[in-house]
């Protein structure tokens, strides 16, 4: 991307009308001195942050290293969050973001870190008050969300980035430049597999394949159950939902597709040039109404692109992979969690080319494509007037409604039909062509009193 410097003024840049008045005020709202062409020394933003506990928590490190931190909101207050909490003493203390929006108007962005359901409902209260947004991947539970998100973002104006940051990698830039180079020639499969939901050992990172808890424990104090419910249907508060365990469940999260998709296939996506497939299918170890299955294959096909062939993404996780390639070498292996790429002339597993008389043989070409200043940094540039950041909503939109088609295929209530049926894909009528009632599982019903 451009690089732009952090001096641009903005559409919501600061300005004051003497020295001594702003001498008066420790945090400036952007929005509210706009547009007289002055700009405060600091020139920093305002920033809030929802879900704190997880990976909120990094992304605050990266910010806070150039700008205000002025809310913090978490729905649990123990641990990883009053730990937060101390590290920026400084900034309110919510439970309820809907209250933050209100009460502290000179927020200028929210970075979004909360449990998949609630990504869309937060970052569209947030795009809807002028507030330019951050939201952890995958952007959004479902696939309408995503879509909604996309056009929310153009529609506001608001300089908006995901949560994956490999994007901003100097690899996945590298990567790009030789398959367009042609070094493996035209690619017509791409494999990509993960060990998650496991970790190894028989440990795993969050409970999948299992049926909803039968017992009812008390729900701690310092948690506001209702408030993670949120749009989702309600049920008694467990620990095997929360915290973090929710990502296996329907209802909460998306899985490992939608955990780690996002990631894994971005560099992908880039380099193919890939945005909708025509199809979707998959195949998975039993499935319930209640949790992503322990194991599952999904297999996307995409059509032509440009001078690119059609080509085939199949998605392996809970530690299943495509089988040993003839062209291992000796010490090389398939790990737990990896990419390959096929073509024509050859393969690259991961960052190597094989065979090894290709990889001996070719030459990169010079970089081309410049380097990010950083995940967050390319966000806080966009929100004071740069360039787009790497993985705005523009992006990040069709690439996580892409992810999600294929937890469609997982669904319980098709996957019988779905043994002898591909899924067909229309973007531009935006159906399951050849089996309509497929749509329902593009969105879901929000709980009363919750809505985009």
């Amino acid at each position: 991307m451009n690089k732009k410097s952090s001096k641009t003024l903005s559409r919501r840049g600061f300005i004051g009308t003497t020295a001594a008045a702003m001498a008066g005020l420790t945090i400036i709202p952007r929005h509210a001195v706009s547009g007289l062409g002055y700009r405060a020394p600091s020139d920093k933003l305002n920033i809030a942050c929802v879900g704190i506990g997880g990976m909120g928590r990094s992304n605050l490190v990266n910010v806070a290293k150039s700008e205000n931190i002025v809310a913090l909101c978490d729905v649990d207050w123990r641990g990883q969050t009053l730990k937060v909490f101390e590290t920026y003493p400084g900034a309110k203390q919510y439970r309820d973001y809907r209250i933050m929006l209100d009460n502290q108007k000179e927020i200028d962005a929210v970075i979004v870190a909360t449990s998949d359901h609630t990504h869309a409902v937060i970052s569209m209260e947030s795009m809807k008050r002028g507030k330019h947004v951050f939201t952890q991947k995958p952007l959004t539970h479902t696939v309408y969300e995503a879509k909604v998100l996309t056009k929310a973002a153009a529609e506001y104006k608001v300089a908006t980035q995901m949560g994956n940051q490999g994007q901003a990698s100097d690899g996945s830039r590298r990567l790009r430049e030789m398959i367009w180079d042609g070094v493996i020639g035209p690619v017509r499969e791409v494999h990509v597999w993960t060990d998650r939901p496991n970790n190894g050992l028989f440990k795993t990172y969050w409970p999948q394949g299992v049926a909803r808890p039968d017992d009812k424990p008390p729900t701690p104090a310092e948690l506001d159950w209702d408030l993670f419910v949120g749009p989702a249907p309600t049920r008694p508060y467990h620990p095997a939902y929360h915290p973090f365990r929710w990502r296996g469940w329907w209802d909460f999260g998306t899985g490992a597709l939608g955990d780690i998709g996002c990631h894994s296939l971005d560099p992908i996506f880039r380099a193919l040039k890939l945005k909708y497939p025509t199809s979707v299918q998959a195949v998975s170890t039993l499935v319930n109404n209640e949790t992503y299955p322990l194991g599952s294959i999904v297999k996307y096909e995409f059509p032509a692109r440009e001078a690119m062939p059609p080509v085939s993404l199949t998605w392996y996780d809970g530690g299943l992979r495509p089988l040993i390639l003839p062209e291992l070498e000796a010490g090389m292996k398939m790990g737990t969690g990896g990419t390959l790429y096929v073509g024509d002339k050859g393969k690259i597993l991961d960052d190597t080319i094989l065979p090894s008389s290709l990889r001996k043989s070719y030459v990169p070409p010079a970089p081309t494509i410049p380097s990010s200043p950083g995940h967050e940094e390319e966000w806080i540039l966009a929100c004071k007037g740069g360039a787009p950041a790497g993985s705005d909503f523009s992006w990040a939109g069709p690439l996580t409604e892409t992810v999600l088609l294929g937890n469609i295929a997982l669904r319980m209530e098709l996957k019988e039909r779905l043994s002898g049926l591909i899924l067909k894909w229309d973007p531009d009528k935006y159906s399951f062509t050849n089996m309509p009632d497929a749509d329902k599982f593009l969105h879901c019903e929000y709980r009363k009193g919750w809505s985009l």
